[in-house]
């Protein structure tokens, strides 16, 4: 059975209320609906991985608002064919300009949207999976809010499935029976537009007009018809994650074939190079501080170079990190800070690490009882300076490895009471 279109196509959402996820930004009263429901938008970067909805939401706000809109593609689109759009937006009113893959934009590309979207000509959205502080000039992205999208969530996934099943039994008579649902949401990975290419493999891959879905077939098929249902190559997701796993599991033969694969896709070696940096902290941090060095090196020198050289220095960067030894502390340092600081709130600063610019600080205790580490042996003083409520917490745990053992000896050597163990 074939389709006339992609399933994914025939099911998109065409009104808010038939939009699936996103709740934080288009549930009642959230943000972004309140703006749509408003009128009035802002120009936004809309940020989330691939498959939910991001394309989809960007022209149902266009219907919304009863808007023209016009759509580019950053990988075939350039300059000329962004100033056509503006002039054509000229002739119009408040026209919505989309531009998928807007990362893609080089610098000059995205310079020419500037003055149209600053003087209102065209209210910009640009969807894209990669950190728009990253790939988005200063410039345009000041002029921008930014919206994450994030992956979907089960129930989103299982309203979906609904959708999918009813589809085929008012359309084309086919009854579908889940029995086991866990394979086909594992192998879309929070995607609308992966589910739904499972589902159409699924069917399409009996001749039956009952067909029941447990997770061994919904595997077999998948595995299958791999290129099929990664026919919009998505699959560089899978490989970059592959990739970083390969990294932190110390692996180098594996992370420089991933890597090879990645290259002969074409990827962008920025890309590559900051996903090693965002790694070199989570993974290796103070197990290996040089790692974060030649990562941040890596990247810039990417930069500067572009392929096929690159791929010699993305290398020889993998290998370092893959070999080094592994540390997430610092890592889960910060997830614990910032567990604490939501389940504690504000607290108040200790007075006696507080600033005192004023008399009348100093007179209410601002300052008082502060020592100075390096009047003291060894630069260091015995001081709390945590708020009084969590006084003595512990977030830091060094990791065993050599450095950190090195830094958990000298953590308890200060800091007794916290690291005697």
């Amino acid at each position: 059975m074939t389709l006339t279109k992609p399933l994914a196509e025939l099911l998109r959402p065409t009104t808010l209320d038939e939009y699936i996820g996103q709740k934080h930004l288009l549930g009642e009263g959230a943000v972004l609906r309140k703006s749509i429901e408003g009128n009035a938008i802002p120009s936004m970067i809309l940020w989330g991985p691939p498959g939910v909805g991001k394309t989809t939401l960007s022209y149902i706000i266009s219907q919304t608002l009863s808007r023209p809109f016009y759509t580019l593609s950053a990988i075939s689109s350039g300059v000329k064919d962004v100033r056509k759009v503006i002039e054509l937006a000229k002739q119009g009113s408040q026209a919505i300009l989309f531009i998928d893959e807007i990362h893609r934009f080089s610098k000059s590309q995205q310079d020419s949207l500037l003055g149209a979207v600053e003087k209102g000509i065209v209210t910009l959205i640009g969807a894209t999976t990669e950190n728009p502080s990253f790939e988005v000039i200063s410039p345009l992205l000041s002029r921008c809010q930014v919206y994450i999208l994030k992956h979907l969530e089960e129930k989103d996934l299982q309203m979906l499935v609904d959708s999918a099943l009813n589809f085929y039994k008012e359309k084309e008579n086919v009854e579908i029976k889940i029995i086991e649902d866990e394979a086909l949401f594992r192998v879309s990975g929070g995607d609308a537009r992966k589910l739904f290419n499972a589902i159409d493999l699924l069917v399409n891959s009996s001749n039956s007009k009952k067909i029941e879905i447990d997770n061994k077939t919904t595997l077999e098929v998948i595995q299958q018809n791999l290129a099929i249902y990664d026919k919009q190559g998505e699959m560089h997701y899978d490989v970059i994650s592959a990739f970083i796993k390969s990294l932190r599991g110390s692996d180098p033969n594996a992370a420089v074939y991933w890597l090879a694969r990645m290259v002969a896709a074409g990827e962008d070696p920025k890309f590559i190079a900051r996903r090693m940096l965002i790694l070199a902290s989570e993974d290796i941090g103070n197990a290996n501080p040089n790692a974060l060095l030649l990562a941040n090196t890596c990247f810039d020198a990417v930069n500067k170079i572009g392929w096929p050289e690159s791929r010699i220095i993305l290398s020889q960067t993998a290998i370092y990190l893959a070999t080094s030894p592994k540390s997430n502390a610092s890592y889960m340092a910060i997830k614990d800070a910032e567990a604490l600081v939501y389940k504690t709130g504000d607290l108040p600063v200790p007075l006696h690490i507080r600033n005192a610019p004023t008399k009348l600080m100093k007179n209410i205790g601002y300052g008082k009882d502060y020592k100075y580490a390096h009047q003291y042996e060894n630069n260091f003083v015995d001081l709390e300076f945590l708020p009084e409520k969590i006084s003595g917490t512990k977030i830091y745990d060094p990791a065993n490895n050599p450095h950190e053992i090195k830094t958990r000896s000298w953590l308890k050597e200060r800091w007794k009471n916290k690291y005697d163990y």
